[in-house]
């Protein structure tokens, strides 16, 4: 009788433990600015632009001080974050444009090719649906690089960044169809005469912002798949110049700055408040994530989503009407977009995750945006095929014991003048100007001392000069476009 009590007491068990449902895999929304440098978050010391959902996320989660993009600009950065990828093995390499501004001439940017493989491609193939909103710049919809071609599921937002310069274009893209917005076509790139009247900056203004679209497109997303995973990037268009920002959330700043108008003699649009414009820009931007993160919890999402932030490269130059050195944008760094500098390539970089990322944690684990195909890999259970990454998870998760370390950085960027960057721990080489001297000398900075990167200590280390030329030699794979060129090339080079 017992044995038979037995019997069907494992038989009921069995089918308590089948009627159990499957855990769910976390959602996983990754968050992605444009041009918004180390120092421009609060949490990263800002002092006059406000970013409290930013912060709280950062107080929620983990906050890293030494993680690094792939790349000083906009399309190879988005690249390699992609594909896994350092910049000596990217397809994709620099801001290789196509088309021009106008809609009737609109191509975008050199195209990710046929058979590339996607952190978007790696979800998918973990049962994710998979989205884009946000600028893309990696190819339009008729390339091979089109979003929906590279693992994206749904897409909308901008395709080419020339158009992104513009905050108010006529149109967006959503999967593969124009989206007409309520905006009349306006050369953003037009100075205007010096004392112009106010009407004059209303020229640059229009009704429909970009942004909030695409925060609407946002929201609409995460309820459509509310039941099932979903991976979302999200690449936003803020800071990015133009200056151009909702009047209600202008007004929030103005008063506050000592500031003059700016007329367009260094591109992008004009503004009669161009300080209180940049940082309106990226407290907008930090109330949509707000948004984001109460959509999560309302719909009981939140405990079971990993979010991140992070940006494409540092501050941008003094172009538009932006003033670095007045919000110290850099967070003190040297350099700034375009650059292999700290300036240039090291980058805010926050992920939260109820219950699993332990919170007010500050991490110096010395990382990059190439590591998230390897991070998703292990957090999605799947596979990654052969990248430059490793996974940050047990960071994430406070194993830090159980955490891989990169041996180097490398670094490589065709434009400006032709750089070359190695970090090694605490020690980083930069060799730049290279179109000029192929041969150009090592500059030897210990970041730990020097984080500024103002003392070289080259002649003190030719050890380390060697080390990063191997380095170097080892890990620039030749080009297929002869403008990136530059390391080793079998041609003259232009200067």
């Amino acid at each position: 009788m017992k044995k038979i009590f037995l019997f069907f007491a494992a038989i009921i068990f069995s089918g308590v433990l089948y009627a159990q449902p499957a855990k769910k895999k976390p959602n996983v929304i990754y968050i992605y600015a444009d041009d918004l440098g180390y120092g421009e978050l609060g949490c990263y010391g800002q002092q006059k632009i406000r970013t409290p959902h930013l912060d709280k996320l950062a107080k929620e989660g983990i906050r890293f001080t030494q993680h690094y993009t792939g790349a000083p600009v906009c399309a190879p950065a988005r690249a390699m974050l992609m594909t896994g990828k350092h910049s000596g093995h990217s397809y994709i390499r620099g801001n290789y444009e196509l088309g021009g501004f106008e809609d009737e001439t609109e191509g975008g940017q050199m195209p990710l090719p046929e058979g590339a493989f996607t952190i978007a491609h790696l979800m998918k193939n973990a049962g994710y649906t998979t989205g884009l909103i946000g600028k893309w710049g990696l190819g339009m919809n008729n390339t091979t690089g089109a979003p929906d071609r590279q693992g994206f599921d749904y897409y909308y937002g901008y395709l080419c960044q020339k158009q992104a310069h513009n905050f108010y274009p006529t149109h967006l893209w959503e999967n593969g169809k124009w989206d007409t917005l309520n905006n009349p076509f306006f050369y953003v790139h037009r100075p205007i005469p010096k004392n112009s009247p106010d009407s004059a900056f209303e020229n640059f203004k229009s009704k429909d912002y970009s942004l909030t679209k695409m925060a609407e497109k946002t929201f609409d997303f995460i309820r459509a798949n509310k039941e099932k995973p979903f991976f979302l990037y999200l690449p936003y268009t803020g800071p990015h110049v133009s200056l151009q920002a909702p009047d209600e959330a202008i007004k929030e700043y103005i008063g506050q700055f000592d500031e003059q108008p700016y007329y367009g003699d260094r591109g992008y649009a004009s503004t009669k408040y161009p300080l209180s414009t940049y940082a309106a820009m990226i407290t907008y931007m930090d109330k949509q994530i707000g948004r984001i993160m109460a959509l999560l919890k309302e719909l009981k999402l939140d405990e079971n989503t990993i979010v991140m932030f992070s940006s494409d490269n540092g501050t941008t130059f003094d172009v538009g009407g932006v003033d670095a050195a007045y919000f110290n944008l850099t967070g003190g760094l040297r350099g700034r977009k375009q650059d292999l500098y700290e300036g240039g390539i090291r980058q805010p970089f926050i992920a939260r995750w109820p219950g699993k990322i332990r919170a007010g944690k500050t991490s110096d684990h010395i990382s990059a945006q190439f590591d998230m195909m390897a991070t998703l890999a292990e957090l999605a259970g799947v596979k990654a095929p052969a990248n430059d990454g490793i996974s940050l998870l047990p960071t994430l998760l406070g194993k830090d014991n159980q955490q891989q370390q990169h041996p180097f950085l490398y670094f490589e960027f065709p434009e400006k003048s032709g750089q070359v960057a190695v970090r090694i721990g605490d020690w980083k080489g930069v060799k730049s100007n290279m179109k000029t001297d192929k041969n150009a000398p090592w500059e030897i900075y210990n970041l730990k001392n020097d984080v500024q990167e103002k003392d070289n200590v080259a002649a003190q280390h030719p050890e380390l000069a060697r080390q990063f030329e191997e380095i170097l030699q080892r890990q620039h794979q030749p080009s297929h476009i002869r403008d990136w060129e530059f390391i080793n090339p079998k041609f003259s080079v232009k200067k």
